[in-house]
């Protein structure tokens, strides 16, 4: 698996140029605010949602402008939601720094994503793109709409894998979708290639989300650079979980179901090794294999090119990462 520092080898110098207009536009003359901002700025990883508008871009024709600004937009949509996830979460740890609300507070984290949300849209609407403006807008509607929908169901331990694909399809998908959209669309590409590749992105966002969470269950803080364990100590359901409480005999069911009421900070650890005996882990994988698969059948659409290829990889990586 090649690392995503090659992949992005097209698009490094763009990457470079989304960095810089992120930290321009998000500056305070607030030495407070400010000092929050900059800490931010370590949450940064894979860049995924930015380096998808700008792949996207590259593989239906040419990168103008016009990307690199909405590639910029949707990273600071996506770090307002990891601000707010890490509230809603109660985390601690992020890319292995300290979390806001760790360092300042529930109201200081909240009101930061707020602020990077506010920056968003002033910097989307400075662009006159209203196709992007208005996308990327109900998009922030749709993964609002998941995240409550994913508050909505805590504690709900009969969610079924439906409901499951829901709260993750709009929480985590809508944004992956919409960057390669983007990226499509501000290329001039017709609608059959942005919407092969709408389904791409889609399909990529949920193959990261169950990655997310099983990684959740079975990794290793140390390796994934963040809070681990916490969708169970919220109550929330994950894939491998769903499966199993449909799968496991009536014993071990009510053995997990005795164990999630009990609602105790040690949950994780016990649910783990129920899982762990079980194939409900390898299900969670191997259905975002499949979805890793569906994505890059709709490359088909696209012309070879260095970019397609690119995007194939960075499809393949989000199955294989390990953080």
């Amino acid at each position: 698996m090649a690392v995503l520092a090659s992949l992005y080898e097209s698009i490094a110098e763009p990457l470079v140029e989304v960095r810089r207009i992120f930290d321009a536009q998000i500056r305070s003359d607030v030495p407070f605010v400010n000092d929050l901002c900059e800490h931010i700025t370590q949450f940064r990883g894979k860049m995924l949602r930015p380096a998808l508008v700008l792949l996207t871009g590259q593989a239906c024709g040419r990168l103008r402008q016009d990307h690199v600004g909405l590639a910029t937009v949707v990273e600071m949509v996506h770090m307002a939601t990891l601000v707010h996830d890490d509230v809603l979460d109660e985390s601690d740890v992020r890319r292995r720094v300290p979390t806001v609300n760790h360092l300042k507070g529930n109201e200081a984290a909240v009101l930061l994503g707020d602020h990077l949300i506010a920056h968003a849209f002033r910097y989307c609407n400075s662009l006159g793109l209203p196709f992007g403006s208005d996308l990327i807008g109900r998009t922030t509607n749709t993964i609002c709409e998941g995240e409550l929908l994913q508050v909505h169901h805590r504690g709900n331990w009969a969610l079924t894998e439906d409901e499951y694909f829901q709260i993750i399809g709009r929480k985590t998908a809508s944004l992956t979708a919409t960057c390669c959209v983007l990226g499509a669309y501000y290329a001039g590409a017709g609608a059959e290639v942005i919407s092969a590749l709408r389904h791409y992105g889609y399909e990529v966002g949920v193959a990261f989300q169950i990655v997310d969470d099983v990684l959740d269950v079975v990794g290793h803080q140390e390796s994934t650079g963040k809070t681990l364990g916490r969708d169970l100590e919220q109550g929330e359901l994950t894939l491998p979980l769903v499966h199993y409480l449909r799968h496991a005999d009536p014993a071990s069911r009510s053995e997990a179901l005795g164990v999630l009421g009990n609602g105790h900070l040690g949950r994780a650890e016990t649910i783990y090794q129920l899982l762990s005996n079980s194939q409900s882990i390898e299900y969670a994988m191997s259905t975002a294999r499949q979805r890793i698969e569906q994505a890059c059948r709709n490359l088909e659409v696209l012309e070879p090119s260095a970019a397609r290829d690119a995007l194939a990889a960075v499809a393949d990586f989000v199955f294989y990462r390990q953080q």
